[in-house]
């Protein structure tokens, strides 16, 4: 294969800033050279070449023909070589985390939030139930309802739960005794212990006597919903339904309150100084403390 006859690089780059501003001073700024130095190069390059390039104006330059006609091809070819380039260096990529909650903490306090957190960093959902083996490496932080007590892993509570009878405020409900004519809604637990808050506790704390659900569902997120479209009164976790209290769509007629395990932040404990998980655990823990 022939050698390539080309003027020099240096003078090529001079005459294509210079074409494309149409203006020695602009491309010495672009190239950090001087205007000096901009119109010797393109001097040295219209000799080799033998014809002039550029119309020199008190003010501003312009491309005679033969510039014209060499700009283009000049101009695509610099463009290319830069795609080139920068196609082939690494790219600063952002590092996936994964975070496991449950499927009624991730939709009714986590979604509302996440434009909030850290940008640097991909965040992805794992939403399940069943607790995500964290030693595996199937997430590397979790949000779990629970007593707080996870071994082999870091924990710190990150929202406390109490539960209480709410329902829309078209149902007019004022106290225990509007529980004879208004719909009970329920949700199935996934683990049970003696402190389980669900009706048959709530019915014996407030010692009334108690009634049949007459709307049961899987999951906690169902049995909210029900609640606001104003098909009964449920007795689910308030931090849950914050926003739809705050905003009048739900009340709270009446108590009492029970208590329930916290949400926990649990993490593994190789991981407890990794940067992206203590950024995202930082966020997090903000949160809770503005709901809590």
């Amino acid at each position: 294969m022939s050698a390539r006859h080309l003027p020099p690089l240096t003078a090529l780059r001079a005459f294509e800033a210079a074409a494309r501003h149409l203006s020695f001073k602009h491309a010495a700024t672009e190239l950090s050279l001087t205007p000096t130095a901009i119109s010797h190069q393109i001097r040295q390059l219209e000799d080799r070449l033998g014809v002039p390039l550029f119309v020199r104006g008190t003010r501003r330059v312009d491309l005679t023909p033969a510039g014209q006609s060499l700009f283009p091809a000049l101009r695509d070819g610099f463009d290319a070589m830069e795609r080139a380039v920068r196609n082939v260096r690494p790219q600063a990529r952002q590092r996936a985390l994964v975070l496991s909650t449950t499927m009624a903490f991730a939709s009714r306090w986590l979604l509302p939030r996440l434009a909030r957190a850290h940008p640097g960093i991909a965040l992805h959902l794992h939403t399940s139930d069943e607790p995500v083996d964290l030693h595996g490496g199937a997430a590397q932080l979790a949000i779990r309802y629970g007593p707080g007590r996870y071994p082999g892993l870091e924990s710190t509570p990150l929202l406390p739960s109490r539960f209480a009878p709410v329902c829309a405020p078209a149902l007019r409900v004022q106290g225990a005794d509007d529980l004879a004519r208004v719909p009970l809604i329920g949700f199935e637990w996934f683990r049970r212990d003696a402190v389980t808050p669900d009706w048959p506790l709530w019915f014996e704390r407030a010692g009334v006597a108690p009634r049949p659900r007459q709307l049961h569902f899987s999951d906690e997120v169902h049995a909210i919903q029900a609640a606001i479209a104003g098909q009964g009164i449920a007795l689910v976790n308030l931090a849950l339904v914050e926003d739809e209290l705050r905003g009048g769509l739900l009340c709270q007629p009446f108590g009492p309150e029970l208590a329930g395990h916290a949400f926990h932040l649990v993490w593994p404990q190789a991981l407890d100084a990794d940067a992206d998980v203590v950024q995202v655990r930082e966020w997090l823990l903000a949160e809770g403390a503005t709901s809590a």
